[in-house]
């Protein structure tokens, strides 16, 4: 779909930024450009769109050299996202989210209809499209931002370190989405970060730049177990080890049975299961095993203790990894946010199992040591 040859940028005063960059992107692909500062990266994905005019090289889309296209033409058939999201702040949601539809001329049904879509696959409320972006908090206002880049129906989404400026938790969230949401829509998304650890959650390829140079470009799992050299090596970091090792799992492999309790039930009845099972916290489902979020042995204390019912109290606002996620992902999110546990979803949200703490050392500890500790048995 994507074919870059020797692209070369150089800038006034000798500046070489992208050196001889050669690559393939096939369609539906998520390509994370990540590298120091100053490697080219973020060059390389501007050339892209032509928002910055290559010094030599060549790049075609669908076979099309973009140099023979016209510039405008081109960006409007291209997906851009930034970290400074770039809502126009007169402007609604709805306005927001169909710039680019307008410019190409739907009509304000079309629009209008793929608008409501966006907004409900980011799980925002319709009567949004008619607020306007101060009124939206920063994560929902990067939520906008994203969609409104699939709102033209373009094949290839460009992102610019989009999720930096976030606290983790919206980040996390955000990350997520956007995954779910290429494959969803089956978008080519090309995406800039410094951030190893998001390459590795979001892409199914990673190009490695240093000092303007290409020097490795492979899956996440390729690139952890045989870094291309010294530098790659130094970039990755130890503290991956977990992520080098070939029995690599998925949560589905590791996860144990949650204790979870119907959102009807009564609080004392949650209160006797907890102590039943031995427990700090209960997952809340629905009547079909839908998660709905937790309660903790602290929401009970205070004036939870006058309510009567778990729905009156349980915490709706719950992190959770969908079935299939590598273990990996698992364990960061757990570090990085400080978590206890995160429970395990499939894509209908039932839930599934749960991934806690006490699994994560024991499978760091047979990862990390466990060769080790059976090639001393075996002595």
């Amino acid at each position: 779909m994507l074919h870059i040859e020797n692209l070369r940028k150089v800038y006034r005063g000798g500046k070489v930024a992208v050196d001889n960059l050669t690559l393939d992107i096939k369609k539906g692909e998520f390509i994370a450009f990540i590298g120091t500062s100053g490697s080219g990266k973020t060059t390389a994905l501007r050339m892209l769109n032509r928002m910055v005019e290559p010094t030599s090289g060549m790049i075609s889309i669908n076979g099309k050299e973009i140099t023979k296209l016209n510039p405008v033409t081109l960006r409007r058939s291209i997906g851009y996202v930034i970290q400074q999201i770039g809502l126009m702040p007169h402007m609604t949601i709805r306005e927001n989210i169909t710039l680019v539809p307008r410019l190409l001329q739907w009509s304000k049904e079309k629009r209008d209809e793929t608008a409501k879509y966006l907004l409900s696959l980011v799980n925002l409320p319709e009567a949004y499209l008619d607020y306007y972006p101060s009124q939206l908090s920063g994560g929902q206002q990067q939520r906008i931002g994203v969609i409104r880049a699939l709102a033209a129906e373009q094949d290839i989404i460009l992102m610019d370190e989009p999720f930096g400026a976030l606290d983790p938790i919206t980040r996390d969230t955000l990350q997520d989405l956007i995954k779910e949401l290429q494959k969803t829509l089956d978008k080519t998304i090309i995406f800039v970060t410094h951030d190893m650890d998001e390459a590795i959650k979001l892409a199914d390829r990673i190009a490695i730049m240093h000092e303007g140079k290409l020097v490795q470009f492979d899956t996440p799992d390729n690139i952890l177990a045989s870094p291309a050299n010294d530098f790659v090596k130094e970039f990755i970091g130890s503290h991956r080890l977990i992520q080098q090792k070939p029995n690599i799992k998925t949560v589905d492999e590791v996860m144990i049975k949650p204790v979870s309790i119907t959102v009807e039930r009564s609080l004392d009845e949650a209160i006797r299961l907890m102590v039943k099972s031995r427990v700090d916290t209960l997952f809340v489902t629905d009547g079909q095993n839908r998660l709905l979020g937790f309660l903790t042995v602290e929401s009970l204390t205070g004036n939870a203790r006058t309510k009567k019912s778990v729905s009156e109290v349980y915490n709706r606002d719950v992190i959770f990894m969908k079935t299939g996620s590598k273990l990996q992902d698992t364990v960061r999110r757990i570090l990085n946010l400080n978590l206890n546990n995160i429970p395990v979803v499939d894509d209908q949200q039932h839930l599934m199992g749960l991934i806690t703490r006490a699994n994560i050392v024991d499978i760091v500890y047979d990862t990390i040591w466990g060769e080790e500790e059976q090639e001393l048995m075996d002595v």
